[in-house]
């Protein structure tokens, strides 16, 4: 047989690349007395050097490098291992193949790229005991392995023999990637064991296991049965491979050709059932687990056949891939059973929340009715009311009174559209809805869903969100919300959506018609002492790792700190006061150092420093031309004092103090309805003339608007025009007309609150408000006295009584 040199390259990237080369027929001869016990070990990777072969082998290790150059040096005689992890950069004997071959470094050659390339020639198998050196490369000691050879001349031999040809030759005609000359060679050989190996050597198999196996058998006649096995089912995969040609070749031209590719690689998928194939299968597995209309399971159907249709490699491949795993996922019907114990929820609310009892009350009166019916549409709340009140913690209370799941959406600041509808799915890196993804994240189609700060919301040129609630927040329409990305109507008339505001000024009004108002207003000193006590001291003793034997905190010290240490209408800031405590108590512990167990106030300028907050009182500000209003702010309800001046001059009227124009409008319709009327001043309309009037309202740095201070700065005008005091101990609200009528005002019960905290005993209000205020629980109210006034008459004759 004549030499042969064929080439095969390997893929761009790996570490070996292999060139085999069969030199004259059978294998070469050793004696066993030329066999060393150990022997330096050179790491293969994606290649198996068989006894009587030729490989041209690229090095790129260091260490493999290092290898081949001292066993060129000195000579040497090299052990080739195939690893069996071929991603290992340093095996070690644990990620080595228990076989290998012995080979001889023939000749090495540097290449353009840098790299070395060897000529390595397989001597015989070996088995690897043990590494003895790891440094500077592996040496391993080896036993030898001796081969059972075959009589040639056997019938059985020759059958064989003659049916490796045979397949061979059918791969390498299927193939059209087996060079000529190895066919030639291959025709030749007669000597069963080198056949095997030279075929071993040159026809790749699909896995690099298969080849690992062939080494490691003694048996040569076992060894050519497995390999022919190996090469049955190749050659049964390059069949599939060309009745999936002859199927497509048909209808290819220019258009269809990605619709070819992707189909042949469908079929393969399919013969080999690739990862693809199983994922696509628990998709359809889990589909038919879902709870879902006919329509949804037609959309499904379609939108698979795209998948299987994609090129896994394919941009569009992921994006459909992620939206069938997103609809899937989505809890389609799936509805956690209610807690519809009232007794339980009217408990759990209580425990979290003290006071709120209109929306306490709500909660139990939906709870009654879906008892009593079975089914009913979860109603749609808006909490409102100043900040640190409970409005947000009140809807995690609620889905713990009702056993459902949680679900948190935060709005501030919220400019986009696609927040609430989400992107379609075309887009790179679209994604669902907020809505959606709250669902999908609480498993359940019923959950408790809080959209916070639905005030904070604002619109730009990407859309108004606000609009895009609309849809979400509405009874009649929600059973059928359309997110941009699922693209399928979805029924959230089973989930029970909370909103809150601190201001509803700022909702959208047909955002406001859809949802059930409940006004969350501020505490009272009382109520905010029983919060603490039974709710914020546990929680931040709990935070700080203390215990009710460490800290306590006199019910004189938590008065103090509301009345001196914090200035709102809820407990957020108190709250911030007693963990400043409990820190400094900790610190304290912590230090070795003593400290009071119990808190009282004369603790408090240690532990907090300096009084930080000043309420306004009404003691101390009176006098001619100062009159007490009441205010509606943010932060709950606030006392001011209007104060008027009079002197000589054209009849000209000043404002100061930071007045919007609201407020400037009401000024001005007082000065022109005492101008009107100057009697009510005590002066003729030549002597009003003759008088400059300037009204200020202290605290200039602070904005101010709004009408419901118009009666408060007629009575303040009048008071300095006549030089005498209102009545002590009043405070008013109220707008007023032209024509001297008094108008009706809100944040009635703030500005209740804001007055019983500055020592106002009696309110003139509008008689129209007299609902508002019997609408508010007693213990808001008790200690005050109400005036109720129909025109700017009655104010005056009242306080000037």
């Amino acid at each position: 047989m004549r030499d042969t040199d064929i080439e095969m390259f390997a893929p761009q990237g790996a570490e070996v690349s292999i060139i085999p080369v069969m030199q004259g027929e059978g294998l070469p001869k050793v004696d066993d007395k030329d066999l060393p016990e150990t022997l330096p070990v050179l790491a293969l990777r994606n290649a198996i050097l068989f006894p009587g072969s030729i490989y041209p082998i690229t090095i790129g290790r260091e260490k493999s490098i290092k290898l081949i150059e001292d066993a060129e040096k000195h000579d040497l005689l090299i052990g080739t291992v195939p690893q069996n992890d071929l991603s290992v950069e340093d095996p070690k004997i644990e990620d080595l193949c228990s076989c290998g071959t012995v080979a001889k470094v023939m000749k090495t050659l540097e290449m353009p790229d840098g790299t070395l390339t060897a000529i390595l020639q397989g001597i015989r198998r070996f088995r690897l005991e043990e590494i003895l050196e790891y440094e500077p490369y592996m040496y391993g000691r080896v036993s030898y392995l001796t081969d059972i050879k075959a009589d040639n001349g056997s019938p059985k031999v020759k059958a064989v023999i003659e049916s490796l040809k045979d397949k061979a030759i059918s791969i390498a005609k299927m193939g059209n990637f087996i060079p000529k000359e190895t066919v030639a060679a291959l025709r030749s050989i007669e000597d069963l064991e080198f056949l095997t190996n030279f075929i071993a050597t040159t026809f790749e198999t699909e896995s690099y296991i298969d080849k690992l196996g062939l080494l490691t058998i003694d048996d040569v006649l076992a060894r050519a049965m497995e390999l022919l096995s190996i090469l049955d089912g190749q050659v049964e995969l390059m069949k599939i491979k060309q009745d999936i040609n002859a199927k497509v070749k048909s209808e290819i031209d220019q258009q269809q050709r990605e619709y070819y590719l992707n189909n042949q690689l469908k079929t393969i998928q399919e013969e080999l059932g690739m990862d693809e194939m199983e994922d696509f299968d628990q998709f359809r597995k889990k589909a038919e687990e879902k709870i879902w209309p006919a329509a949804v399971q037609e959309i499904f159907e379609k939108e698979m056949s795209k998948l299987e249709r994609y090129n896994p490699s394919s941009p569009d491949y992921s994006i459909q891939y992620n939206y069938i795993q997103f609809m899937l996922d989505l809890p389609w019907g799936y509805i956690s059973e209610d807690n519809l114990d009232l007794k339980h929820a009217q408990e759990v609310l209580d425990e979290d929340h003290f006071g709120l009892d209109k929306v306490k009350d709500r909660i139990i009166e939906y709870l009654a009715v879906l008892k009593l019916k079975g089914d009913m549409k979860s109603p749609i709340l808006c909490l409102y009311g100043p900040p640190g009140v409970g409005k947000t913690s009140l809807g995690k209370s609620i889905a713990r009174a009702l056993g459902r799941k949680y679900v948190r959406i935060a709005l501030g600041g919220t400019h986009d559209e696609s927040e609430i509808r989400g992107h379609r799915k075309t887009y790179i890196g679209a994604l669902p809805g907020r809505i959606l993804n709250g669902i999908n994240r609480a498993g359940t189609s019923n959950p408790v869903i809080v959209l916070d700060e639905v005030d904070k919301i604002t619109s730009d040129m990407k859309g108004d969100p606000s609009s895009a609630l609309l849809e979400a927040l509405d009874p009649e329409q929600n059973t059928t919300f359309h997110d941009n990305y699922l693209d399928i109507d979805y029924d959230l008339s089973n989930v029970l959506f909370i909103t809150t505001a601190n201001t509803i000024s700022n909702i959208q009004p047909a955002l406001r018609d859809r949802m059930e108002m409940i006004d969350v207003s501020g505490y009272l000193a009382e109520e905010k002492e029983q919060i603490a006590i039974r709710h914020l001291v546990p929680k931040q003793l709990g935070e700080h790792g203390l215990e009710k034997k460490q800290l306590k905190f006199s019910k004189e010290a938590i008065r103090e700190i509301i009345d001196k240490y914090t200035h709102e209408s809820g407990v957020r800031g108190l709250e911030k006061q007693i963990a400043k405590v409990a820190r400094v108590t900790a610190k304290k512990i912590a230090l070795g150092q003593k400290h009071p167990v119990t808190i009282k106030p004369e603790h408090l300028k240690e532990y907090l420093g300096l009084q930080t907050a000043f309420h306004d009182l009404q003691k101390g500000n009176e006098g001619p031309g100062v009159v007490t209003g009441l205010a509606w702010t943010e932060m709950g309800g606030e006392i001011l004092f209007v104060e008027s001046s009079i002197s000589k001059g054209k009849g000209v009227l000043t404002m100061t103090g930071n007045l919007g124009d609201v407020m400037k409008e009401s000024a001005t319709i007082a000065y022109q309805y005492l101008k009107a009327h100057p009697e009510m001043t005590g002066l003729s309309y030549e002597e009003f003339s003759e008088k400059d009037v300037h009204l200020h309202v202290p605290e200039g740095a602070t904005p101010k608007d709004g009408p419901s201070a118009g009666i408060t700065m007629v009575s303040s005008m009048v008071s300095a025009f006549r030089g005498k005091a209102a009545r002590k101990g009043i405070a008013m609200t109220g707008e007023m007309t032209l024509r001297g009528k008094v108008l009706p005002v809100g944040g009635i019960k703030e500005k209740i609150l804001a007055a019983k905290r500055s020592g106002v005993h009696t309110i003139v209000i509008c008689e129209d408000n007299r609902k508002d205020v019997e609408d508010i629980q007693p213990i808001y109210i008790d200690g005050l006295t109400f005036h109720y006034v129909k025109t700017i008459d009655d104010v005056i004759s009242y306080i000037f009584e």
